[in-house]
């Protein structure tokens, strides 16, 4: 009887059944995610503290994502790379996880086999090297979600996915010692069939047993001899043991799995369609990287194409996301495969896909991303909140603009901020500066609601989300907690900067962008050591970061006595940011043009000078200098001391209104600009006018004028149309008007709005503490100019030029 007990064979899952049955009718699974206890959370240190090597001095802090939230250490460490990172050269690359190692010493006595591979494959660990993120302060668990919440929305994701709610049926720990025994007794006699058996059930025992288990000499004899009938098991049986390494908690680097995945990958093409999305799924509940047998299942899906409905290809997208990476040639038949079933998606389908098209960074059409979000924008009251943060990751990496979804946005995230976790809330604010989209009601839902989850708050979030409503303008005002909350987390946090220098650049900057300056975390960032720190532990570039910021800080802390860059460094930098200006802001067609004309306009090379006056800044201006007449003088120091033109009757200083043929102003023109209807007649000021009343230029159909409503008053008309001589003498500095002239972008505002960005509404608060007047030459203004003549085009700059002097 005990016999029969021992040999009682496991009923077969649900989704392996269906294999056998060649994809039968599946049934509905409910994949809710159940809650972690506190008591799991204690098992979990202490099967740390059981199976760890002797020499392994490190913590490991039990931290679940709240985005992949799993019952599975490695699945969870893996979960906690998150998505972000590479919109703006700023921005942290994924958050560092330390993944948790265990140590597995055996006997080779317990062994029959002589095979060098399988004792290769049992080898001890070596011990890891403690490091600076080991002993950071835990983050208490966010708001938890489900992101396999899209596998019960159809019965069909049975058959190819594992159901990671539902656990085989338990058993106790007297009826797995049993197992144990036998596995001694057996030894060599085994067979394939008891080798699975026996693995699975003892998968079966409760959480809180399975440490116990693995550690057991007995258990890692089973494992050995399930390597030794590794090509002898069928495919369903790889499946299963694989399956059951799941509810074992495998760890994810456990040698053990590199054998099982080449057998995966020798027999791939033997294997059906489900067969391989739920190996591929199974790797992934592990939480293992498997590149290799997941281009093994790319390369098979190209012979599937016509069998795929909609829960193959949504599934497929999960993968190839969770795997990061996913060959080019295969995005595009998977896009048409997508188009063609996009209008049976699902809301929370709608968020599986963009999430996994998000995280393969692999572009797809921006039609085919703007029929995704008009099916999620049709289903968006019932999208779950991680659904609609998807939508927002992959409208972030497409640089798309959808109007309809961020409009709904405004109404979507004030109602469901109070509920979101803090990671939500940062991919929300993150998408909304990268779109350039400020939405009031979004930032205050977001700000009203943060300060209460800082605790939860991992160290990039706060940085990421000080970043982002920084470059939005959000002032400190509309929520004074905001701003101080994630600043006081930064604080506690500041070990972490030894793993993570760019964190702290990203949250300085965005606080510099809304006046707001940490001097205790400036003197950290500044200092040389935190310097030395970040420009050799990563491979981002940070030395523009710290530019930007010491060059701040010399401008807006007079008061200033801590650290600051060497001038060596700030050469250096400054010389890379120029040589990338000169290479491409210099050559844009706008700049070269309102270069050329100024020239014109003020009678010279000499008198322009185009240049990244603030370096730290990351753009340049065309610099004009005018004396206390309003004249323009000289501004170039290499130019002005070139020789004047041989011909000595042509006045190398021309006066405001003489310009060359090509720009004559004439009477017709100014009629034109003036909206007078008589062009024959000469224009002159009428004595009864006052020489400052401004004239608005309204639009006139079928009359050529500016379509930017020019403010011209009599004195700008009088100094078009009369020549004024203009004294070469030197002038003195004290009395110099300095003006930057800015050929500004649309990416430098907020979407449809007069806000600039936060490094652009920064730089002109720079530039009139360094002494200059600020002239815009706006993209709604001067882009049109750019197809009208010439003579427009100077009398447009005098226009702008004239009242700066105002």
């Amino acid at each position: 009887m005990a016999a029969c007990v021992l040999c009682r064979r496991l009923p077969r899952p649900r989704y392996l059944l269906g294999l056998r049955k060649d994809r039968t009718q599946a049934q509905h699974v409910s994949v809710e995610q159940k809650d972690e206890t506190d008591d799991h959370k204690g098992n979990k240190e202490a099967l740390q503290k059981q199976e760890a090597s002797p020499q392994e001095v490190y913590r490991l802090f039990y931290n679940p994502s709240s985005y992949h939230p799993s019952v599975w250490t490695a699945a969870s460490s893996r979960s906690q790379r998150d998505e972000d990172e590479q919109c703006l050269s700023t921005l942290a690359p994924s958050f560092w996880q330390q993944r948790n190692r265990y140590s597995v010493s055996c006997s080779r006595h317990l062994s029959s086999s002589k095979n060098t591979l399988l004792d290769l494959a049992f080898k001890d660990p070596e011990p890891e090297r403690p490091s600076v993120s080991s002993f950071r302060k835990p983050t208490p668990p966010d708001v938890k979600v489900n992101a396999r919440a899209f596998l019960k929305c159809r019965p069909e994701y049975a058959s190819m996915t594992i159901d990671l709610t539902k656990r085989p049926r338990l058993i106790e720990m007297e009826a797995a010692l049993p197992l144990l025994q036998k596995v001694i007794v057996l030894k060599g006699s085994m067979k394939p069939s008891d080798v699975c058996q026996f693995i699975m059930e003892l998968s079966r025992l409760h959480r809180d047993k399975i440490p116990m288990v693995r550690s057991d000499q007995r258990f890692i004899m089973l494992l050995r001899y399930s390597v030794e009938h590794l090509s002898l098991f069928t495919e369903l049986q790889l499946l299963e043991v694989l399956q059951a390494f799941v509810w074992l908690d495998m760890p994810s680097d456990h040698t053990i799995l590199g054998l099982y995945e080449a057998e995966l990958i020798r027999r791939a093409n033997q294997m059906s369609l489900h067969q391989l999305l739920l190996a591929a799924d199974l790797w992934r509940c592990i939480g293992r990287q498997v590149p290799q047998f997941l281009q093994h299942l790319y390369d098979s899906v190209r012979m599937y194409w016509e069998e795929m409905g909609v829960t193959e290809v949504v599934h497929l997208l999960y993968i190839i996301g969770e795997g990061r990476q996913c060959s080019k040639d295969l995005m595009h038949p998977v896009e048409q495969q997508l188009m063609r079933h996009i209008h049976k998606l699902l809301p929370e389908e709608v968020g599986a896909v963009c999430l996994g098209l998000f995280k393969s960074k692999l572009s797809v059409s921006e039609g085919a991303v703007t029929r995704i979000v008009d099916k999620g924008h049709s289903l968006i009251e019932d999208m779950s909140d991680f659904a609609i943060v998807n939508v927002l990751k992959l409208l972030r990496f497409s640089y798309l603009y959808h109007r309809g979804w961020l409009q709904a946005m405004s109404q979507e995230v004030p109602r469901r901020a109070q509920k979101m976790g803090v990671k939500g809330l940062m991919h929300v604010a993150l998408a909304c500066s990268v779109l350039r989209y400020r939405d009031d009601n979004i930032l205050m839902a977001i700000a009203e609601r943060v300060p209460s989850l800082v605790a939860h708050c991992r160290i990039k979030d706060s940085c990421k989300l000080l970043w982002a409503l920084g470059t939005l303008g959000f002032p400190p005002v509309q929520s004074p907690s905001f701003y101080p909350s994630l600043t006081n987390a930064l604080r506690e946090r500041k070990a972490e900067f030894q793993r993570y220098p760019e964190h702290l650049l990203t949250a300085l900057l965005g606080l510099a962008f809304v006046s707001l300056f940490p001097e205790d975390l400036i003197t950290i960032a500044l200092s040389p050591d935190f310097v030395k720190l970040a420009l050799t532990s990563t491979k981002l570039e940070l030395k523009k970061d710290l530019l930007t910021l010491d060059e701040t800080v010399g401008l807006e802390l007079p008061h200033w006595s801590g650290p600051r860059l060497s001038c060596e460094l700030r050469e250096e930098v400054a010389e890379i940011l120029w040589k990338f200006a000169q290479s491409d802001l210099c050559q844009k067609p706008e700049v070269l043009e309102a270069e050329s004309a100024l020239q014109i306009l003020l009678g010279g090379e000499k008198f322009v000078c185009k240049r990244m006056i603030l370096p730290h800044t990351r753009s340049i201006d065309l610099e004009v200098h005018l004396d206390s007449s309003g004249q323009p003088i000289p501004v170039n120091p290499a130019l002005h001391t070139t020789t004047p033109e041989n011909n000595s009757s042509t006045s190398t200083h021309q006066g405001w209104g003489r310009m060359n043929l090509e720009a004559t102003i004439t009477d017709e023109l100014l009629a034109q600009l003036t909206n007078n209807k008589n062009t024959t007649k000469p224009l002159t000021p009428s004595p009864t006018s006052e020489r400052t009343s401004p004239h608005e230029v309204q639009p006139d159909d079928g009359r050529r004028r500016f379509d930017t409503g020019l403010h011209l008053t009599n004195e700008i008309i009088e100094h078009l149309t009369n020549p004024c001589s203009r004294d070469s003498a030197p002038q003195d500095s004290t009395n110099t008007l300095k003006l930057a002239i800015q050929v500004s972008s649309r990416n430098q505002y907020c979407f449809h709005s007069q806000q600039l960005m936060g490094l652009h509404a920064m730089k002109r608060r720079h530039l009139k503490l360094a002494g200059y007047r600020v002239v815009e030459l706006s993209f709604h203004e001067w882009f049109p100019m750019l197809r009208k003549s010439r003579a427009e085009k100077l009398a447009h700059l005098h226009c702008k030029v004239y009242n700066s002097l105002q």
